[in-house]
């Protein structure tokens, strides 16, 4: 695994993006892996070297995110800003099309993407997420994204993020133990905090919130795509995804027992079910 980094322009400036690359065999295809909005590149260490023995992987900290550059105006932590930032990515790689895997906010960017014209999406696989979201879901995730809490220790850090993400379903100990410190930013006098920019949850602030329909944008997608759901997901309905079979793409649906939003994608059934997809 290499980490590179690049720079990105966004409307009031230029600010780094890093991201993890798994090179892969020689002439490999290339996989692009996107983090959901409070989360960054790590989350996808143990599918990027699983599939790095097929791809070459490359998984990028979204600005404000890991290891990525905050921005000095907060209302472009936007999709007009990530889209450009993959496009740069995608070009700096320089390879005429990917395959996609999107968490949540990387889900919903890979299908912005992938519903573009001449765009470069073979295949596209998004998890936990779709073109309708439901107000529920976005209210549970406003109730903490956006926050700026300080931790004493890594402990500490690592029961707050337990209780904010127990939907991701049964993880190990050492599981929990990496996300907690992937997902560590040392603040002054030996305290903690997460790694992300609070300022990202500053749209969730722009007054009530309202159910999210993308329907439009799902129905221009063309190429190959896998759901991934979480069975007891309260931001993609299983009706949603169901019609999601049925419109636009298609998609190929798969569901997972016991889990929420989303999908951690760290256990083996979980990634033979992505393997499986992007290879056949």
């Amino acid at each position: 695994m290499i980490e590179r980094h690049l720079s990105c322009l966004a409307p009031s400036e230029f600010h780094r993006l890093v991201y993890r690359e798994w090179p892969g065999p020689p002439g490999a295809r290339t996989l692009v892996c996107v983090h959901g909005l409070t989360r960054n590149a790590r989350d996808f260490d143990a599918i990027a070297e699983a599939l790095s023995a097929h791809y070459r992987v490359v998984c990028p900290d979204m600005p404000g995110r890991g290891n990525s550059e905050k921005l000095a105006n907060s209302a472009e932590y936007a999709y007009p800003t990530y889209l450009a930032d993959v496009a740069t990515l995608i070009a700096r790689l320089d390879i005429e099309s990917v395959d996609w895997l999107g968490t949540s906010l990387g889900g919903l960017i890979g299908m912005m993407l992938a519903a573009q014209p001449g765009n470069p999406i073979r295949k596209l696989v998004i998890n936990d997420i779709g073109p309708f979201l439901s107000k529920a879901g976005i209210e549970r995730i406003r109730s903490y994204v956006g926050l700026d809490p300080t931790f004493p220790s890594i402990e500490a850090l690592e029961v707050a993020l337990c209780e904010n993400y127990k939907t991701f379903g049964p993880l190990t100990d050492a599981q929990w133990r990496k996300m907690a410190l992937d997902s560590a930013w040392p603040k002054p006098g030996g305290k903690w905090g997460f790694a992300y920019d609070p300022r990202i949850g500053d749209a969730f602030k722009q007054g009530p919130l309202e159910d999210i329909d993308l329907w439009p944008i799902w129905d221009k997608i063309r190429c190959p795509t896998l759901t991934l759901r979480g069975a007891e997901s309260d931001l993609l309905s299983h009706e949603t995804a169901e019609e999601m079979t049925k419109r636009g793409p298609k998609s190929k649906l798969v569901e997972f027992a016991g889990i929420g939003h989303a999908p951690a994608l760290l256990s083996e059934d979980q990634i033979g079910v992505v393997r499986d997809f992007l290879l056949s």
